[in-house]
C-alpha cells in the first residue's frame, strides 16, 4: 500500500486549533503547499472543520484538519466549538496557532488544558512573527512538554522547521511501536486460513480493511495464508490434512465456521483482533457480559465507524438485533449510529455494541471507549457479541493471550 493509498485510520491525524483570525488556515495552506482552506481577513471564515488526507514529508501520510475559531460566539459559534471538541477525539497531534502580536488568549489556554487532559502531544505555533520586530520574537509559555516555534504563514519563515517538528512527532509515534494484530499468534511458515464471505454486503473487487490488514500482518511475520469463502472452508481443511495453525473469520460466519473447524484448531475473528490492535480488547471483553442482563425495553446502541449503504441482511440493523433478541429472549430497543457521529450522551443506553472500528484511528476508538467507561456504560464489539450468542466466546478468545482468565464469564 502506497502512502497515498493509506486509509485514514492508519494516518497521523493533525488538528490545527486556535482563535479566529490567528492564521490557522493560512498556516495550513503554507504547510501543505496547497489551497486547502479559504483565507480572508474576516474573523471566523472557517465555519466547519476541513479535513484532507495527504502526505507531508518527513511525517508521511497524514490527515490535516483545519478547525473553526475556538473563541467563536453566539449559537453558531457554540456549535462550531462543539465540532472542534469532536475533532479532538481523533487528533494524534494538536497544533495550536496563536497570533503572536496579540499573545495567548483565554481560549488558547482553554485549548491547552484540553490537550493536556486528553494527553495529546502539542506544538504551539506563534504565527504572524513577521508583524513584530526581531528582538521581540521571544514569547514562550515555558512548558517542557510542549514544543514551540515562531513562524510566519505569509513570508514562509520557519515553515520547513514546523514540518520537521511534525515529522519528529510522527517518528516518535512510530518508534513507540504498534500493538500486535495477528502476526504474533503464529510462527513463520504456519498456515493460516482467512474466512472471507463474499455476499451482497462484500465490496466489489476488494477486501475490507481488517481483512487487508490481517493478511498483510501475517505475511510480514512469515506465515502462509489461504483465503477462502465459508462454503469452501471444509474442503480446504480436508486438503490441508491438519496443517492449519489458525482460522480467522468474519464474525458473521462464526456459527458455520465453529461447526466446521475442529476444536483443536485455534479460531478467532477479524473484529476481535481489531479490538486488540486498537487497545480496547479487555474493556470490550468485560462489556459483553452486560448482554446477559438485558431486559425488555433496554436501549442498546449499535455503533459503526463507517457509513455504507444498508442492504438486506445488514449486520448492524438486521442480523445483530435478531441474534440479540434470540439469545436474550427479550425485546430491547435497538438504536444505531454510524461514521463520525457518536452520541454525546450515552446514559440512556444499557450497552453499546461497536463494530471493529477499522475506519477509525486508535485515538478515536479509545476516546469512545473512555467516554462509555466514564459513564459506567458497558461497551463491546460485534465479534464478541456474535461469538457469545453462538456459544463460542471462550473458543474465539482462546488464541489471544491477553484475555487469559478474563475470557470465561
Amino acid at each position: 500500500m502506497s502512502m497515498n493509498d493509506a486509509p485514514r485510520s492508519v494516518r497521523l491525524h493533525i488538528g490545527f486549533f486556535g482563535c479566529r483570525n490567528a492564521g490557522k488556515s493560512s498556516l495550513v495552506n503554507a504547510l501543505t503547499s496547497q489551497q486547502m482552506s479559504v483565507v480572508s481577513d474576516v474573523p471566523g471564515t472557517t465555519t466547519d472543520p476541513v479535513s484532507r488526507s495527504m502526505e507531508i514529508l518527513p511525517a508521511g501520510p497524514v490527515v490535516i484538519t483545519d478547525t473553526p475559531g475556538y473563541d467563536d460566539e453566539g449559537y453558531l459559534g457554540t456549535r462550531r466549538v462543539s465540532r472542534t471538541k469532536e475533532i479532538l477525539r481523533r487528533t494524534d497531534l494538536a497544533v495550536l496557532v496563536v497570533d503572536e502580536p496579540r499573545g495567548l488568549a483565554k481560549a488558547d489556554e482553554e485549548l491547552l488544558g484540553l490537550f493536556r487532559e486528553a494527553r495529546i502531544p502539542c506544538i504551539l505555533v506563534w504565527n504572524k512573527t513577521d508583524l513584530i520586530p526581531q528582538e521581540l520574537r521571544s514569547r514562550t509559555i515555558g512548558d517542557p512538554l510542549i514544543r514551540e516555534i515562531h513562524v510566519s504563514a505569509v513570508t514562509g519563515e520557519n515553515i520547513p522547521s514546523l514540518r520537521e517538528l511534525i515529522g519528529q512527532t510522527a517518528r516518535r509515534r512510530q518508534d513507540d511501536g504498534e500493538r500486535p494484530l495477528a502476526g504474533d499468534l503464529v510462527h513463520p511458515l504456519d498456515l493460516v486460513i482467512l474466512v472471507i464471505p463474499i455476499d451482497e454486503s462484500a465490496p466489489k473487487g476488494r477486501l475490507i480493511l481488517p481483512q487487508q490488514q490481517v493478511l498483510r500482518d501475517l505475511l510480514d511475520h512469515g506465515a502462509q495464508v489461504l483465503c477462502v469463502r465459508e462454503n469452501e472452508l471444509e474442503s480446504a481443511l480436508g486438503s490441508l490434512q491438519g496443517r492449519c495453525s489458525l482460522v480467522i473469520t468474519d464474525s458473521q460466519a462464526f456459527g458455520h465456521v465453529s461447526r466446521v473447524v475442529p476444536d483443536e484448531i485455534p479460531m478467532t475473528s477479524f473484529s476481535i483482533l481489531m479490538a486488540r490492535y486498537k487497545g480496547v480488547l479487555l474493556q470490550q471483553l468485560e462489556g459483553v457480559k452486560a448482554l446477559r442482563t438485558i431486559r425488555d425495553g433496554d436501549r442498546i446502541l449499535i455503533a459503526e465507524g463507517c457509513t455504507h449503504h444498508r442492504q438486506c441482511g445488514d449486520i448492524g440493523t438486521v442480523k445483530l438485533p435478531r441474534w440479540i433478541r434470540e439469545y436474550t429472549g427479550k425485546n430491547p430497543v435497538i438504536e444505531t449510529s454510524s461514521g463520525l457521529s457518536f452520541p454525546e450522551d450515552l446514559t440512556p443506553y444499557r450497552v453499546i455494541i461497536h463494530c471493529g472500528s477499522c475506519m477509525l484511528n486508535e485515538r478515536e476508538v479509545q476516546a469512545r471507549n473512555a467516554q462509555a467507561f466514564s459513564k459506567g456504560i458497558p461497551i463491546t464489539n460485534y465479534g464478541m457479541v456474535i461469538a457469545m450468542v453462538h456459544g463460542i466466546l471462550d473458543r474465539a478468545l482462546r488464541p489471544v493471550p491477553e484475555c487469559g482468565n478474563l475470557r470465561k464469564h
